[in-house]
């Protein structure tokens, strides 16, 4: 019987169907912002051939604005074990600053969140203490505590500590009314209220304000470095500025941002890895 209707068919002159056609893929503009890595780069080397271009088209001097790729030979112009030791005084300082920072504004954070007596009066002397410019007191912290690594940890600490408090407090504030009296109604003792109830609620206000702060941890080391120091990026920049090697100190202003950006993206991996429940469910 099929054998007479696919005849028949043919006969009357049916059209066999056509093709489907595959659904269009996506415009050049979504695909771009769905790939947050591409955009930013394709951006940055628009950026640098622009400044490339100009410097080149209008003669601009090297000592005022070099070029790109007198940048490039700038990083060549100092050997790699000098490049090492720069980098090392600065991330060093940095990370101890940082550390120092975190480790004091926890506990502080915790007062500031359970005692209202405390946090009436101490957080008005935080806000005083950050309003004083760092670069105006660290001459004054080099003349006290010399000129090792102890004042350029201590300027680091001051820097990025302010912002880690700010934000421990908020998050550990932030936990719902509801569960701390529950937790009080079932007597539970004060540190399990900490570890178990406002620190968890903390954590991504926490990782906020690590992210900040580690970016802040190196621009303090860097001041610190500009009021005295014999070795860092920060010394780097100032030497080379004095000689007018302007390649060369942008060369340390480059490395300097990819150090931030390096640290800035390690504190986002360690909540990516500890905590990705802390994480908006399109981030983890």
């Amino acid at each position: 019987m099929s054998a007479d209707v696919e005849p028949h068919a043919k006969r009357a002159g049916a059209v066999p169907a056509a093709p489907t056609r595959k659904a269009p893929g996506l415009p050049l503009t979504e695909r771009l912002i769905a790939t947050p890595v591409v955009l930013p780069l394709l951006t940055f080397a628009v950026i640098l051939v622009l400044w490339e271009v100009a410097t080149r088209v209008f003669a601009v001097p090297s000592f005022i604005l070099p070029a790109p790729s007198r940048i490039i030979d700038g990083f060549g112009a100092v050997p790699p074990a000098r490049w090492s030791a720069h980098v090392w005084a600065t991330l060093r300082v940095a990370l101890l600053g940082y550390l120092v920072a975190i480790v004091v504004s926890l506990p502080i954070a915790i007062g500031l969140a359970k005692s209202r007596l405390m946090s009436r009066a101490l957080y008005p002397l935080l806000v005083v203490i950050q309003s004083v410019p760092v670069v105006a007191v660290a001459p004054i912290i080099i003349v006290v505590l010399g000129t090792d690594d102890a004042p350029r940890v201590v300027i680091t600490f001051m820097i990025a500590f302010f912002p880690l408090v700010v934000s421990m407090t908020t998050g550990l504030m932030a936990t719902p009314p509801e569960l701390i009296e529950l937790s009080r109604s079932l007597r539970a003792p004060g540190y399990r209220e900490i570890s178990q109830i406002r620190l968890p609620y903390a954590v991504p206000y926490i990782f906020s304000g690590l992210k900040i702060s580690v970016t802040l941890a190196v621009i303090g080391a860097v001041v610190a470095e500009f009021v005295a120091a014999d070795v860092g990026i920060g010394f780097f920049i100032q030497f080379s500025t004095s000689m007018f090697r302007l390649p060369q100190a942008w060369a340390g202003l480059v490395v300097l941002v990819a150090m931030s950006l390096i640290l800035f993206q390690a504190v986002s991996l360690a909540q990516r890895v500890f905590f990705p429940w802390s994480l908006p469910k399109e981030r983890r």
